[in-house]
């Protein structure tokens, strides 16, 4: 797999898969910009990958997204792959759950993939080249208890991506989403044991997956070993959801 020197735009970059994915671009050579909003966790994916480029920069800023893109195009000499990872959650009961934490879970994982995915095909279209990955969820197939807002949005990522993949396809431009299943992180280090335990036995595998299982399926997409998949869901979940 080859993507030396290509331009890769990582959004989300600081949690456990966005440094699983800034690790495997970087271990293939590829110039990458990350991004996210905690300036230590940026600090410290700086150090650890002193190759790539960071920049600060919120998502639910809609009406700079344009212009942020340019920035990146700028910085990069081009714009070759986005991968779309960043996301946020905001639990809570359907009864319980607060019209603005709907909208601001839609607000930041939908409309602000919509709109980094929609500035980046008006520079890729140029080139007649791109890749884009969505990052998704189980819960955007499956639905999940107290995740409402998520499910949908997840969901609605899925339904658009396919879309885009149609509009697209002759220009030579790849629209695809990955799904993980629940990825072993410092998030999932912090649940309790037991609950837990009942998770991975619902997993055919038997264990979480891990960030480099989700990095090494956005790196295949990203590839141009996978210039005939276009508008397609890879599920990396053990098996807990076969579509």
């Amino acid at each position: 797999m080859n993507l030396k020197n290509k331009k890769v735009l990582i959004t989300g970059a600081t949690g456990g898969i966005g440094n699983c994915l800034v690790k495997k671009f970087d271990s293939l050579n590829a110039k990458i910009i990350a991004t996210g909003t905690n300036d230590e966790k940026l600090d410290n994916l700086k150090k650890n990958f002193p190759n790539i480029q960071i920049e600060k920069f919120k998502l639910d800023q809609h009406d700079k997204i344009d212009d942020f893109i340019n920035n990146v195009h700028d910085k990069l000499e081009g714009l070759d792959i986005l991968v779309n990872n960043a996301g946020i959650t905001l639990d809570n009961l359907s009864i319980r759950l607060t019209e603005a934490d709907w909208k601001k879970v839609l607000d930041i994982n939908l409309t602000s993939t919509f709109l980094m995915c929609k500035s980046a095909v008006k520079k890729m279209l140029k080139k007649k080249y791109g890749k884009i990955i969505n990052i998704t969820s189980i819960v955007g197939h499956t639905g999940n208890l107290g995740q409402a807002n998520y499910a949908a949005s997840k969901a609605g990522i899925i339904a658009f991506s396919k879309s885009l993949a149609i509009e697209y396809a002759k220009k030579n431009i790849n629209i695809n989403c990955v799904s993980p299943g629940f990825i072993k992180t410092e998030m999932t280090d912090k649940i309790n044991e037991e609950f837990k335990k009942n998770l991975i036995s619902k997993i055919p595998s038997g264990n979480l997956g891990t960030g480099e299982d989700v990095s090494n399926c956005v790196a295949f997409l990203a590839s141009d070993m996978a210039t005939y998949i276009n508008g397609e869901t890879i599920h990396v979940n053990g098996g807990m959801y076969m579509a």
